[in-house]
């Protein structure tokens, strides 16, 4: 048994892991300001299992008496996503440099055997080469990527000069239960399916050719957990994916196929912030951590389609 604290425990990726880890047995403690995240989705385990804690990672001092006795630290807490990031960059950065600074230096001077830091395939930018490696030159264009890229040479430092073990996992597109359907935090499967089973018609920004490494949230949280043990991935980057692509026009056809009805998109302006592909290669992640992702596009929107017809009503944020 392992003790895991977890910032941003109550968001979508972060309480997936949470929920993996106490399936398992392991005791964890959730670290969360609650400004993204949800109390509803940490509120059903007994305390014995999962301890919440309130509490901003910039406040050192908190995140601090939160580590002490834990075994691993998962630091995902910090900025939502892109869009929050362009309009607050201010915010951003300060999350993404003392946060992660504050979480490294507790998880230093508490002997934490690994520290994974939740990066974003936003650090590779605007290039147009496919896939992304993770030897590319990383070339963020939006705060949200800068944020992303400075937590991960923080983490650098601290294994080189300190000997932190530490590992960054790069994640694409990330989907499936508890994903919030609006808001900043929310993942363009997450609002399909809202619009979709509300009977509205899904938003489609651009021309929808643009394009996706969609990889769904239990091969993300498998990720983490190979992240905390496999040997040889201390001071390392990984892409985390499912290593194809999808184009949004696809995601469509794919909604259309499984629930066996005509869905047409309502057309918008592309946003200025987005990429137009994405694509990862994901055989570092494979070879190093033993990582394969395991679930199709089809079978994730099956599960994404079947909790979000159940939960729309009181659907969470990340």
């Amino acid at each position: 048994m392992a003790k895991y604290l977890v910032t941003g425990g109550a968001g979508f990726i972060g309480s997936n892991i949470v929920a993996s880890l106490v399936k398992a047995g392991d005791k964890v403690i959730v670290y969360d300001d609650f400004s993204t995240g949800t109390k509803k989705n940490v509120q059903d385990y007994k305390q014995t299992d999962v301890k919440v804690v309130e509490g901003d990672v910039c406040d050192a001092k908190s995140l601090r008496k939160a580590a002490r006795g834990c075994d691993y630290l998962l630091h995902l807490a910090g900025c939502a996503g892109v869009e929050p990031s362009v309009k607050d960059p201010q915010t951003a950065l300060e999350q993404a440099f003392q946060g992660t600074l504050n979480a490294l230096i507790a998880a230093r001077d508490l002997k934490v055997k690994r520290f994974i830091f939740a990066s974003s395939c936003a650090v590779y930018g605007e290039s147009p080469v496919l896939p992304k490696e993770e030897t590319m030159l990383a070339s963020p264009f939006n705060p949200y990527g800068a944020g992303a890229l400075v937590g991960e040479e923080l983490a650098r430092v601290f294994y080189a000069t300190y000997r932190l073990e530490t590992v960054c996992l790069r994640m694409f597109n990330v989907y499936g239960p508890r994903q919030s359907v609006s808001g900043p935090s929310a993942g363009v499967v997450a609002q399909f399916c809202a619009s979709i089973l509300k009977g509205n018609t899904p938003v489609v920004y651009g021309d929808g050719k643009q394009s996706r490494d969609f990889v769904y949230i239990s091969d993300v949280v498998e990720a983490f957990r190979l992240a905390c043990t496999a040997p040889k991935a201390e001071g390392e980057v990984f892409n985390i994916a499912s290593g194809s692509r999808m184009s949004i026009s696809g995601l469509l056809n794919c909604f259309q196929q499984l629930l066996e009805k005509e869905i047409e998109g309502d057309m918008q302006e592309a946003r200025s912030s987005d990429v137009r592909h994405s694509l990862a290669d994901v055989m570092k992640a494979q070879e190093v951590l033993g990582y394969r992702p395991r679930v199709s596009i089809a079978e994730g929107l099956t599960k994404s389609l079947v909790w979000y017809k159940k939960n729309l009503g009181k659907a969470v944020r990340r």
